[in-house]
């Protein structure tokens, strides 16, 4: 009887050593990946912004440094935007404050606190004072009406500079990409991908050129990342982009969200394959997301597509998790090399952009409306399949 009660005694045991966490992932199946081995990464671009302007960011109910969160939960890449001068982001305050945000002292302060955590660290140059994408390309206004030659030295020293600056306070970063979803080109309408190729071409090898020159002095040797939205364009943009002279650069990278793309999740690997097969390079999905609610923490009204979501991914917490699974494991099986989720950490807060005060995207974040961290927190150390089998 006693040999009995043992037993039960250490299986209650194993269990409670074995248990799930309070975000329902087994703590004891944990993965952590490296940066070199497949880029788990998170867009962090808007959390000084947050947390200056009252955002605070909890881990199981206690007050945690962000960045620490992100590093607990498996990130080991974090990704900043940089714009040339956005000079708005200070007057959309009134009265105006004194600092910018996504300017060259905020992206410095960001990546340095992503290094002290241990990350790696990708930096997004839009080449604009606001947003880039694929519906404006817009250049900063210090460099509106120069000529190609000008543009394209504006764009080299630019780069260049800013690298140099960031090597001096060891914050170099090890990715870099070269415009942000730059589907009609960038800087236009110079730099226009459709009517002017060759001079696209010309202007984008100087922003490459500057990133490899920048390197020589680094032990730090930047991947260069060219970034397209959407899978389903990201083919005939680089059949294109090649036969015009376009070769120097290491990864393909790809906004993908469910919102805006014709791609089914579970035809992601056929892409990532074929993108991989086409370019000869890395693949790594640079924005994604997806939504862990359909409620609105503030009266900022969110961005969300409610008639998109599936039965198989609700939007609830274990839906946007069992998605951000799928989506990885998609990624991995297509050849792809790397995630990155756009502003998980975009909660409501006083912080004011152009369009409203607080968060357009606090149901596709991974923290809930008290800035709690919430399942699907989880995906970046899951145990993924890589060649058929556990990573070990």
């Amino acid at each position: 009887m006693r040999s009995y009660k043992l037993f039960l005694i250490l299986l209650v045991i194993a269990g409670c050593n074995g248990k799930e966490d309070a975000n329902n992932n087994p703590a004891d199946k944990r993965i952590y990946y490296s940066h070199t081995e497949f880029p788990m990464g998170a867009d962090l671009s808007y959390v000084n912004q947050i947390l200056d302007k009252g955002g605070v960011y909890k881990d199981s109910g206690k007050i945690t440094n962000p960045y620490v969160i992100f590093k607990k939960y498996g990130a080991n890449t974090i990704r900043f935007r940089l714009w040339h001068n956005p000079e708005w982001t200070r007057t959309v305050y009134d009265p105006p404050i004194t600092n910018m945000y996504n300017d060259f002292p905020d992206v410095k302060k960001g990546i340095l606190a992503a290094k002290a955590q241990g990350m790696a660290v990708s930096l997004d140059f839009h080449y604009s004072d606001s947003w880039a994408d694929p519906s404006k390309q817009v250049p900063p206004a210090a460099w509106e009406g120069v000529s190609l030659s000008d543009l394209h030295d504006s764009i080299y020293n630019y780069t260049l500079k800013t690298l140099d600056k960031l090597e001096a306070a060891n914050a170099m970063p090890e990715f870099v990409q070269v415009g942000n979803e730059i589907n009609p080109g960038f800087v236009l309408p110079q730099g226009d991908r459709w009517n002017k190729k060759a001079d696209f071409i010309f202007l984008l090898n100087g922003a490459i050129n500057a990133v490899r020159d920048a390197s020589v002095s680094s032990t730090i040797k930047p991947k260069i990342i060219v970034h397209i939205a959407q899978p389903e364009n990201v083919v005939p943009w680089f059949e294109s982009m090649a036969s015009a002279g376009l070769t120097d650069y290491d990864i393909v990278g790809v906004s993908y969200y469910y919102l805006w793309s014709k791609v089914s999740i579970s035809n992601v690997s056929d892409y990532i394959a074929d993108i991989k097969s086409l370019t000869g390079k890395d693949v790594m999905v640079v924005e994604t997301a997806y939504p862990w609610t359909l409620n609105i923490a503030d009266s900022y009204n969110n961005i969300i597509a409610a008639d998109k979501l599936t039965s198989t991914y609700p939007a609830s917490q274990t839906g946007q998790y069992d998605y951000l699974v799928k989506l990885t494991q998609e990624i991995i099986d297509g050849g792809g090399k790397g995630i990155h989720y756009w502003e998980p950490a975009w909660i409501t807060s006083n912080m004011k952009d152009k369009w409203g005060t607080g968060s357009s995207w606090d149901c596709n974040t991974l923290f809930d409306f008290t800035g709690n961290v919430i399942e699907g927190m989880n995906y970046m150390t899951y145990p993924y399949k890589f060649k058929n089998k556990l990573r070990d």
